[in-house]
């Protein structure tokens, strides 16, 4: 009998303390429109053609972002180690839906939230065919370098 109530305090134990481990969130997370702020600019992300989602790998935390270039300069500015394995969400321009950023087509002269210009595509033949397709990365790169809609309008207006 006394073997039986050590077992049984072993599993009650045990399966107390895996019950209470927390299951880290993968994938795309739910966004609060109108009510959450960008992680960058605090400005409130509203805008459901342009805005991104981060998602940590090692902690399930999600960021919000009201455009592609508040969520690369984030990145910089915080110096966030984990980047290259961060889950990154962007809203197609057409349909509005979350699709995988690294994996979008990019145009360079959108309209966006805070002027960095670049809407992303999942398809690229909805793109017009007038405007320039880029990838993710090319895309990251020009808003390094300052390569924007935004830094463009300032040096016209110099």
């Amino acid at each position: 009998m006394k073997q039986f109530k050590y077992i049984l305090f072993i599993a009650v134990f045990v399966s107390i303390f895996t019950g209470c481990e927390k299951k880290i969130e993968k994938g795309l997370q739910e966004v609060h429109w109108d009510r959450d702020m960008c992680d960058l600019c605090k400005m409130v992300v509203s805008e459901r053609h342009y805005s991104v989602q981060v998602v940590n790998p090692t902690n399930g935390k999600s960021h919000m972002f009201d455009d592609l270039g508040c969520m690369i300069i984030w990145f910089k500015e915080e110096k966030i180690l984990w980047e290259d394995k961060a889950d990154i969400y962007i809203n197609d321009v057409i349909s509005g839906k979350f699709i995988d950023a690294r994996k979008a087509f990019y145009d360079t002269n959108s309209r966006t939230p805070m002027d960095y210009g670049f809407g992303a595509y999942e398809d690229k033949n909805s793109i017009d065919a007038s405007k320039t397709i880029i990838t993710y990365e090319e895309a990251r790169l020009k808003i390094l370098r300052g390569e924007t809609m935004q830094n463009l309008k300032l040096k016209q207006t110099r």
